[in-house]
């Protein structure tokens, strides 16, 4: 059983930095439309992810928090 949750908390893990890798990407290119799509993105994930167990809940608020600040500040 710890085995398997561990594969799959590492995946859903991954799989958001890969989500928050795509919107600091689209902040970077000036992109603000798919920026904020995939700022919705994140924070869905962030919070599912949360609710799931694989991360803290404050922690899924402090990252929603800061990615939201950096996208209000490049608008």
């Amino acid at each position: 059983q710890n085995a398997a949750r561990h594969l799959r908390n590492k995946s859903t893990r991954s799989y958001l930095k890969t989500k928050i890798k795509r919107f600091e990407t689209a902040l970077a290119a000036g992109e603000d439309a798919a920026a904020t799509d995939a700022y919705r993105v994140v924070a869905r994930e962030l919070d599912r992810a949360a609710s799931k167990g694989v991360i803290h809940r404050n922690k899924a608020a402090n990252k929603k928090s800061r990615l939201a600040r950096r996208l209000a500040a490049n608008r």
